[in-house]
């Protein structure tokens, strides 16, 4: 039962990581090339993987039922807590507002694009936000055939794409555009949001809740690389239909793959997949910022409250995505450039920093080696990443 619990609890992690910014990976990775593109994955790995275990290094500072805000407040002060709050309205919106436009593109292609753009947003949101607006127990139903319907399409897509892939589509090599890729490839492997919640399921035994990081973390990676396989091997990088073209265009993997694929199951199922993939992630999100909000703003998930609070969840980010439809990759790099870099990956380094060196609260806890040398480079990555996205911004 503990080897099933830490198992569960690993795919739990995995799954909070793999989600629609999966879609984006090959479209803004292809310029770099197949190479490159493993190495920043790897990079990023290493990187979301420390930045966990520092946050539980946190948590295990503070009580039970200790969120990233809390953390924030007592480890970095109020300033650290009024920031943390920004950070993570902004980082949900970004994502809402991706998962809501990439949404619309599926019903689009749905309906062989007979819909315009902002129609087939409102559809979605239609469609999907009364689920969150019912509850957790609704998106938990929805959110477990979602998973099964990926797992199972994802495993299909894998046996009927290998044969199709062509060795001379990896060969291309281009360090500069690899790394204009970091932001979306940063947002792809977070999950450190849920480190709390793993701290509280396993009630403080701390060498299971660091190995489900450990493992958790590891599964995207090699998801990862299968897809981008997969994808790259399968879609040329040049012309019309191409992965840069779908880049410019903020479209996701899989409309190139419609238009590349000289077999309808091998798009039929990658839709299928995708679509799963953004709707789990939607309905995570959207639940996690109704929550979110609920707790800040104390206001009661019952009656018109609950009413507002799913206005407030879903009116902002419907109406930007209804303006922006092709805003998906640019939303996801915003939450990864900026939302991710900070609240995820800079916030976990300077409370551990804090604790550790200026609280001088209790060392047994520790869980990532390297001491300042270790942080510092971390600190580090997180500002070169953003110093990508503010580039990649004016390109």
């Amino acid at each position: 039962m503990s080897k099933s619990k830490v198992l569960s609890a690993s795919f739990l992690v995995a799954g909070t990581a793999i989600g629609a910014g999966m879609l984006a990976l090959p479209v803004t990775t292809a310029a770099g090339g197949f190479w490159p593109a493993i190495v920043i994955y790897f990079i990023c790995w290493i990187f979301s993987a420390s930045t966990g275990l520092l946050l539980l290094e946190a948590c295990l500072w503070l009580p039970k039922d200790s969120n990233i805000v809390s953390l924030s407040s007592h480890l970095l002060g109020k300033k650290g807590k009024y920031a943390s709050w920004i950070l993570y309205l902004f980082l949900f919106y970004c994502l809402t507002v991706a998962y809501a436009a990439g949404g619309g593109g599926f019903v689009s292609a749905v309906t062989n694009n007979v819909l315009p753009a902002p129609v087939a947003i409102l559809i979605f949101i239609a469609l999907f936000s009364p689920v969150v607006y019912i509850g957790t127990h609704a998106v938990d139903r929805l959110n477990f055939i979602l998973m099964v319907g990926l797992i199972v399409s994802f495993v299909v897509f894998i046996l009927i794409g290998f044969g199709k892939v062509r060795i001379d589509f990896l060969a291309n090599f281009h360090w500069g555009f690899a790394i204009l890729s970091l932001p979306v490839v940063f947002t792809s492997f977070s999950y450190q949001g849920i480190v709390p919640s793993m701290r509280n399921y396993f009630h403080g035994e701390t060498k299971k809740v660091r190995k489900v990081i450990l493992i958790g973390s590891t599964i995207p990676f090699l998801v990862y690389i299968l897809w981008e396989y997969l994808i790259l091997g399968i879609v040329p990088l040049e012309g019309a239909k191409g992965l840069i073209a779908a880049n410019e265009q903020g479209l996701s993997a899989v409309v190139p793959l419609k238009n590349i694929a000289s077999s309808p199951m091998v798009y039929a199922i990658g839709q299928a997949f995708a679509f799963c993939a953004l709707t789990t992630s939607f309905l995570g999100v959207t639940l996690g910022l109704f929550d979110f909000l609920a707790d800040g703003l104390k206001l009661s998930k019952k009656g018109r409250t609950r009413i507002l609070l799913y206005l407030l969840v879903f009116l902002p980010p419907t109406f930007i995505a209804m303006i922006f439809p092709h805003i998906f990759i640019r939303a996801l790099s915003y939450a990864g450039g900026i939302g991710c870099a900070l609240l995820l990956g800079l916030f976990p380094v300077m409370m551990v920093w804090s604790g550790r060196y200026y609280k001088k609260l209790d060392r047994r806890f520790q869980q990532l080696g390297g001491g300042k040398l270790t942080l510092s480079l971390l600190a580090l990555f997180v500002f070169f990443e953003l110093i990508v996205e503010a580039i990649s911004e004016l390109l």
